[in-house]
């Protein structure tokens, strides 16, 4: 039986696995140690839970044990390698490039340093989403310290050519990083063959729990090196202190460990019934899809509805459908999605979009059903000439 309402809103955050649960239960309740207690069996259970979902977080990346840092999320981790680059490396320069789409928490903490004597470049995007390498290349000065884009956008799923951007970041010694929190377990991606030196993932968009993340810190070619944000105990190699969310951490790497065994085929699924969903719907009049077909996460479309607006839109199903006006970290402002409009969206296109962002346990029932209640939603609204 179908279970209402139906969830297509992964891109905000997914459903824990049941198997990510089971994991992390005994650490709750049997081995409840402290990862920090080194002087006993309930520390060095934590210890080595942690050191194996290390292992597993690493290997999702490809990158090397100890260069994966716990935090308590991908906007903590985003801070952590943004501010951390600019203070450690003050003396080379104060300018970043980053891109006018990044998430929130990549734009926020820019706009900070900006206040604070950094000299910020905000590149644009062409209407799917893309940055131009020209562009970049272009933007870089002596005192360029950072490049900061993200693997894929949240509100387009949009992916930007990674390996691309990092060759022009390494030909002029720039250390370049990477939000990936909604690439990470959706499409492959490797630290070294990316060439990315800083990478941030958040555990909650890959089936794992709220309030766990990671940030990778490259060690060789070259060593990054992060000033603190959190002092107090040395944790993480001194980059991170405080104490260890043990249960998170071992749900973490669970998830992660899930996501290699499963990505491929769930990503031809997901693909799959995407692709259902958009067809059916594109099909109506004044429909159109946003950001590039080709360059773009399996799970994720964005549509504009014309002549409606996209609160009103989802008011007409919401009972029914879960889906997204934009990001979840702006969707409670009015503002027309920043995203968009970069894009070329004017402010009434970009309030009729939706995101719709697909997951593991979608099945072809809940997308037949969305595609239902989404048409007759667009046809009532427009027969009521609702704008």
């Amino acid at each position: 039986m179908l279970k209402l309402p139906v969830y297509l809103d992964h891109n905000a955050t997914t459903p824990c696995d049941p198997q990510v649960v089971q994991a992390m239960l005994p650490f709750f309740t049997e081995m409840f140690g402290n990862a920090a207690s080194r002087t006993h069996l309930y520390g060095w259970q934590a210890e080595e839970a942690v050191e194996y979902a290390r292992e597993q977080v690493a290997a999702l990346i490809g990158a090397g044990l100890k260069e994966v840092i716990f935090t308590s999320g991908a906007t903590e981790a985003d801070n952590l390698a943004i501010k951390g680059v600019f203070s450690m490396y003050a003396g080379k320069g104060d300018h970043i490039i980053t891109v006018s789409t990044e998430h929130k928490a990549v734009l926020d903490t820019c706009k900070h340093l900006e206040k604070m004597g950094a000299a910020i470049t905000w590149l644009t995007v062409d209407n799917e989403g893309l940055i131009d390498l020209q562009e970049l290349e272009a933007a870089i000065r002596p005192t360029t310290v950072l490049i900061a884009v993200m693997y894929a956008n949240n509100e387009t799923g949009v992916v930007q050519p990674i390996r691309a951007i990092s060759a022009i970041a390494k030909k002029h010694g720039i250390i370049f990083f990477c939000d990936a929190t909604q690439a990470a377990g959706k499409i492959p991606l490797n630290v070294i063959d990316d060439g990315i030196d800083l990478l941030s993932l958040s555990a909650h968009k890959l089936y794992g729990p709220k309030g766990i993340g990671a940030l990778y810190v490259r060690r060789k070619d070259p060593r990054v090196k992060l000033t603190a944000l959190l002092h107090g105990g040395g944790h993480e190699r001194g980059i991170r202190s405080g104490t260890l969310n043990v249960p998170g951490i071992v749900g973490f790497g669970k998830a992660c460990s899930l996501c290699m065994e499963n990505m491929e085929q769930e990503s031809k699924r997901t693909g799959a019934l995407r692709d259902k969903l958009e067809n059916a719907l594109s099909i109506m009049e004044d429909v159109m899809m946003n950001g590039s077909r080709l360059h773009r996460l399996p799970n994720t479309t964005n549509l504009s509805f014309k002549n409606i607006d996209g609160q009103a839109l989802m008011l007409h199903f919401n009972k029914d459908l879960a889906v997204s006006s934009g990001s979840a970290c702006t969707s409670a402002s009015m503002e027309p999605s920043y995203v968009l409009k970069a894009m070329g969206l004017d402010d009434e296109l970009a309030h009729s979009s939706l995101r719709f962002s697909l997951g593991r346990f979608t099945t072809e029932e809940e997308i037949g059903f969305a595609i239902e209640r989404v048409s007759d939603a667009v046809q009532q609204l427009r027969a009521a000439r609702v704008f």
